[in-house]
């Protein structure tokens, strides 16, 4: 199982942070037309969400790039606490406890891995960044304890239950 430590839950929301500072568009402009604002938002969420997918019991290929990722964000942003602002690095921030994803659970993560690939394929450069951002930053907050890391158990029952009505029917 992956786990996660305050320097990966740091770069998390610092990707987080960055994307919402990218994307305000002002006090004005965001009460005048909130759905197509917020609709600017919508493909960092969806690859967020995919990126805490990743992180909950997949393995094979999906898994262990999933994992890299998160091992290169604990280890950066552990360094950077301990370097940066004199903090303690490696203290974990997992979850105790998780929901793993079932056979079919699994199955619609492949199936998800295969739609994120061409959709950052067809992507323009920006586009395909913002994609890349935002699948990273599920990765590191998906296994965290706080509430980003509880919305994995309701991603994870939505994958769960896709797969066995998906498989279940066919």
């Amino acid at each position: 199982m992956n786990y996660v430590t305050y320097g990966g839950v740091t770069v998390g929301l610092i990707l987080l942070a960055y994307e919402l500072v990218s994307w305000w568009p002002g006090r004005k402009p965001l009460m005048k037309d909130p759905v197509k604002h917020a609709s600017r938002l919508l493909p960092f969420l969806l690859s967020w969400a995919y990126g805490c997918l990743t992180t909950l019991g997949v393995g094979g290929a999906v898994g262990w790039v999933s994992g890299a990722v998160l091992g290169l964000s604990n280890w950066l942003g552990d360094v950077a606490l301990v370097w940066g602002v004199g903090g303690s690095g490696g203290q974990s921030a997992a979850r105790a406890t998780f929901l793993p994803l079932s056979g079919p659970g699994l199955g619609i993560v492949l199936i998800l891995t295969a739609g994120f690939i061409a959709a950052v394929k067809k992507a323009s450069a920006d586009n395909a960044s913002l994609l890349k951002r935002g699948a990273w930053c599920g990765i590191t907050l998906g296994m965290s304890a706080g509430v980003a890391g509880f919305a994995a158990v309701p991603l994870a029952l939505a994958a769960n239950w896709l797969g066995d009505n998906t498989y279940g029917r066919l």
